[in-house]
């Protein structure tokens, strides 16, 4: 299919200007694609994890361990979507030191389908390479586009779907600007279960 600018165009639906490496709290969510329901089931206003979200909790949690500058706040896992609060934390000495990614790797002894490590092939850059898509390093989105990376590879493979996609296309977010608005996004995910 041939690009159209007219029906192509993706509008970023990010703050123009904004930089999203800022430390400050973020309320995320990330919807599987066509709304499928895939993360497991409500029985009696009580999220039940199956085996995928469970996958998806655990790389949730796992975010501080790849990101130096990644602390989680409250999260959950609804059957075809997730919401968390996401902070990025300032560094003492930006200027000298890379606040990013830290690489892990997958244990080739390992069977297990939640704990291996960071699948994804994203890099931080070096003086001699470029970033991947222009996402700068330790940004919220280059930390969604891992943590979607990996868990969608994860799930691929348990579901032999190798390529399919796992999340849709974007993902939501919200700049928290106080504490108001903080306990209000808290209160929110803590009871969006009752709300379905």
């Amino acid at each position: 299919m041939k690009y159209d600018p007219q029906k192509h165009n993706r509008k970023s639906i990010r703050l123009k200007g904004y930089d999203y490496s800022s430390p400050g709290a973020y309320f995320v969510t990330i919807c599987i694609k066509n709304r499928e329901c895939l993360l497991g089931e409500i029985r009696n206003q009580k999220m039940i994890l199956n085996d995928f979200g469970k996958i998806i909790a655990y790389h949730w949690e796992k975010i501080p361990s790849h990101f130096q500058n990644a602390k989680l706040d409250e999260f959950v896992a609804m059957p075809n979507h997730f919401h968390g609060i996401l902070w990025l934390v300032g560094d003492e000495d930006t200027t000298t030191r890379h606040v990013g990614m830290k690489h892990s790797f997958k244990n080739p002894e390992s069977e297990s389908t939640i704990t291996e490590g960071n699948a994804s092939s994203l890099h931080a850059p070096t003086p001699s390479t470029k970033r991947p898509n222009g996402t700068k390093p330790g940004s919220l989105s280059a930390i969604i586009q891992n943590f979607s990376s990996v868990t969608t590879r994860k799930i691929n493979r348990i579901r032999k779907t190798p390529g399919k996609k796992l999340w849709q296309r974007n993902f939501y977010e919200r700049i928290i600007r106080n504490e108001y608005e903080l306990y209000n996004v808290r209160r929110y995910i803590l009871n969006n279960v009752l709300k379905v």
